[in-house]
């Protein structure tokens, strides 16, 4: 244990501390398709009874017009935020007819491109903003990529962690650092570790081993034949997280500067200023319309497509890049994460728990700076085990030498071990932290119970994965339909929709000024100022 980490432990461990971690937030986002009874892309718009996609805050669609996005609030315990995602789970059922959500990340059938309908958001500038930015992204990487559905993580600590980790630095307060900086600095840090170490989370939580064959589109890939209709690699963990998902030369070359927060928007900036020749020699319009919103590197910050985030909650009319400018970093997003098929809501309680501790553990230790060599040695670990991470004697770098990816793991493991018991000093449920810990273990000592080769297992069995995919949604259904929501909260989530769809028809009607100059004011408006 590092001597940083062990100081920190120590002191969040003190009576008059203790508490602080039950303070901080977690929230999750979760992106699922739309399907029909027989497991095919829904073509049918977004339900009217979910309410605007546009103005939702907790049900919306993500690129494709049939890839659902839940949000949950955010909360201190995650068994809360699981009790609300379940429930946005049950709402959007009772208004779904016959369709489906499907359980995977990798999508279910896919129908031909000019068949799979972008996400529409009304005819409001900024609504016409985010459908045309999905047009761009369609033209960019391919509407199948835009069916991929993942988990995401938002993780924050309680402004008081921060304010009690810089007064214990032993720096005079005249001479510290503001404490918005410091927190940043803090979020940054964390970020670094984690990219130093979520190779882990891919082994223990990757769900995507196999793909239906329809959603390369006749591309190449090193992948070999299970079905006829079924590609898989037989210890890959995470597909979705592999090459296979989204990349393209034009971001290829951007790698995370995460040594600062100045250095991260100024990379990303870079990005969205800098002309691409190829996207150049599309244009922005065709036709007179819309294809993509600019021909640089980016369109937004958001298409660059990062395992973790560092965020901000924004302002009506602000870019992520500007709040996180102006007003530093609140909170982490970890977008690495694939749905879990075995679990109706796509992650289970256990896994949000080492999660948390996870992510703390990155938090408290030690976080040198990464230079870029070290940065690709932590792609090339990373990209390893999503794509043979259940290999027997598979070895991962770590400074400059081999190691045995279980090996490694264990270590981790260890080095988790005394946060996890932290945390479950502070909450009300006795061992829950540890027991997650040691579901892992099992996990890491025997490949066989991760849960891609569970899907594997089961894929295997029944000679598709189509077929897994469409059961698995089956059992998922089945299970929200067959016990719906109370009156109160049926009625909470119609109100909801209600006022949604009213605050969406307000902006179009209130609505001035051309698209094309609210285009061209929103392109210019990507530098950080007050």
């Amino acid at each position: 244990m590092s001597n940083q980490l062990s100081r920190r432990l120590a002191l969040l461990d003190d009576d008059q501390h203790r508490s602080i971690l039950g303070q901080g937030l977690r929230g999750i986002e979760r992106e699922t398709l739309r399907v029909d009874p027989r497991g095919n892309l829904a073509a049918t718009m977004h339900p009217v009874a979910l309410g605007s996609a546009l103005t939702h805050p907790q049900i919306t669609t993500d690129y494709a017009e049939a890839l659902l996005e839940f949000i949950t609030p955010a909360e201190n315990d995650i068994a809360t935020t699981l009790n609300q995602l379940d429930a946005i789970h049950r709402f959007a059922y009772r208004h779904m007819g016959d369709e489906m959500l499907w359980s995977e990340s990798m999508p279910c059938e896919l129908p031909a491109e000019e068949d799979i309908q972008i996400a529409w958001y009304g005819k409001s500038n900024i609504g016409m903003l985010k459908h045309v930015y999905r047009r761009g992204l369609a033209l960019r990487y391919g509407k199948a990529m835009q069916c991929i559905a993942g988990i995401h993580y938002n993780y924050s600590l309680p402004e008081k962690f921060w304010q009690l980790l810089l007064a214990s630095d032993g720096i005079p307060e005249e001479r510290r650092r503001p404490l918005r900086d410091f927190q940043s600095e803090g979020y940054i840090a964390t970020i670094r570790n984690f990219r130093r170490y979520s190779w882990l989370l891919m082994y223990l939580f990757g769900a995507s081993p196999a793909l239906s064959k329809g959603f390369l589109r006749g591309r190449q890939a090193d992948l070999e034949t299970l079905s006829e209709d079924t590609l898989f690699l037989p210890y890959a963990t995470s597909l979705r997280m592999s090459d296979l998902g989204y990349q393209n030369a034009a971001q290829s070359g951007l790698t995370p500067h995460e040594n600062s927060l100045e250095s991260y928007v100024t990379t990303l900036m870079d990005a969205v200023n800098r002309p691409y020749p190829p996207y150049q020699e599309l244009g922005t319009k065709k036709n007179g319309e819309w294809i993509q919103l600019s021909t640089n590197v980016l369109q937004i910050e958001n298409e660059y497509y990062s395992t973790i985030r560092p965020k901000r909650v924004i302002r009506t009319g602000e870019r992520p890049v500007q709040a996180l400018c102006r007003r530093g970093v609140q909170y982490i997003e970890v977008r690495c994460l694939d749905v879990d098929p075995f679990e109706p809501v796509g992650i289970s309680v256990e896994t949000g728990r080492f999660l948390d501790a996870f992510l703390l553990f990155c938090a408290l230790d030690e976080s040198p700076p990464i230079d870029s060599i070290e940065s690709q040695v932590h792609a090339r670990n990373f990209a390893r085990t999503v794509k043979e991470g259940r290999k027997p004697g598979l070895t991962l770098t770590r400074h400059g030498e081999e190691v045995l990816l279980q090996d490694w793991a264990r270590e981790l493991v260890e080095r988790i071990r005394p946060i996890a018991a932290l945390l479950d000093e502070q909450h009300n449920e006795a061992g829950v932290h540890a027991a997650s810990l040691a579901v892992q273990e099992a996990k890491i000592a025997n490949p066989a119970l991760t849960p891609s080769a569970r899907v594997l297992e089961e894929v295997r069995a029944l000679g598709s994965s189509a077929a897994f995919g469409l059961r698995q949604s089956e059992l998922h259904a089945a299970y929200f339909r067959e016990s719906p929501l109370m009156p109160a909260e049926q009625a909470m989530f119609a109100e909801m929709a209600a006022a949604a769809l009213a605050e969406q028809a307000r902006i179009e009607q209130t609505d001035t000024g051309s698209f094309d100059d609210f285009v061209a004011a929103y392109n210019s408006s990507t530098l950080c100022g007050d």
